[in-house]
């Protein structure tokens, strides 16, 4: 019976859905802490789940945030709906910065300029992601567009910022890095090796695409915990599930491959779907809370083992090496070891 409460927690609804959680499995928005003089960075923190994240770390006054993102529209909404909410104060205190993670020598230069302009980083919440779409868009550097996105974009950042995050952990301060997965990490292609490029451009479909590059995120969660925790302890990594949450990817995006199948998330699911905060719930209790480090963590703060591959020693070590020889080929950048 817990069993069936913590797939309706972890998926959807809210505050009662939540509540269906074992009590030591459970966390609010509310028992977030004060966050006063700490520095946080939020990819594709200008809407949907980021967005959550965005709003839940002002109001518990973040001192610095950099939102990095692609859309200066919707950037430009979502400060602004800041400031309408929360006051001038807290809309200060955030930096957009554009940045298509898929460019990896763009998102290197984003991470060095956000490592140039503070002495310390608290929180790295890697949210940003092209959703359950074709994979007909591929970018300039010739890899699947869901795998440059998700997963390698996402790796430059982190690579980057690694001298900052562990500065600031070694001063005495825990660091919490956050990668967000989700549940669909079990619908990566069963014959997922991670040894080529054409490996990851073979086109599976648009759920084991996706779902493959949500299996990297936490592959990489615990890669990055494996190799950090040694000689900096106040590193904790780790990947997050949000639930269904209500967004443009379940609305919107999910029509560009499932033109009539989409409905049945868009219309006939939206009762059942999170809001965004709600939806933030697992990854703000990541970033802000845990003391834990390596593990796949679903809502509201249910930790789970994930898929026996997302358990995969050397395929995480596979997925890693491939990383840094895509990213020294395609973009002449030396990915940082841990």
């Amino acid at each position: 019976m817990q069993t069936v409460k913590n797939t309706i927690a972890e998926n959807i609804g809210g505050d009662y859905a939540h509540s269906l959680a074992p009590k030591d499995s459970q966390f609010s928005l509310d028992q977030v802490p004060d966050l006063s003089s700490k520095v946080a960075v939020v990819t594709g923190g200008s809407e949907g789940v980021g967005y959550g994240c965005t709003h839940t770390l002002l109001s518990k006054n973040i001192s610095k945030l950099f939102i990095v993102s692609m859309s200066e529209d919707v950037a430009v909404d979502a400060i602004k709906a800041i400031r309408e909410e929360m006051g001038e104060d807290a809309a200060s205190k955030v930096e957009w910065i554009p940045c298509d993670l898929s460019d990896w020598k763009a998102t290197a230069a984003v991470a060095d300029r956000i490592a140039s302009s503070t002495d310390r980083l608290d929180i790295l919440i890697c949210n940003a992601a092209r959703g359950i779409m074709s994979s007909q868009q591929a970018p300039s550097n010739g890899v699947d567009r869901h795998m440059a996105v998700n997963h390698i974009g996402h790796s430059v950042l982190t690579s980057r910022l690694l001298p900052v995050l562990k500065k600031t952990a070694d001063s005495g301060n825990k660091v919490r890095v956050v990668h967000l997965a989700s549940n669909l990490h079990e619908s990566a292609p069963k014959e997922t090796k991670f040894e080529s490029v054409e490996e990851l451009n073979k086109d599976f479909g648009p759920n084991p695409q996706y779902g493959r590059t949500k299996l990297a995120s936490i592959l990489y969660a615990r890669y990055l915990d494996e190799h950090l925790r040694g000689q900096h302890p106040n590193i904790l990594v780790n990947a997050t599930h949000p639930g269904i949450v209500d967004t443009a990817q379940t609305n919107k995006w999910i029509h560009e491959v499932y033109p009539l199948g989409g409905y049945g998330m868009s219309f006939f699911a939206k009762p059942l779907k999170k809001d965004i905060l709600h939806g933030a719930v697992s990854t703000l209790f990541a970033a802000t809370t845990t003391e834990q480090s390596g593990q796949y963590i679903a809502p509201p703060a249910i930790v789970e083992p994930g898929s026996q591959m997302s358990q995969d020693r050397d395929l995480r070590e596979r997925l890693m090496k491939l990383t840094r020889e895509l990213v020294k080929e395609k973009a002449g950048i030396e990915l940082q070891d841990c």
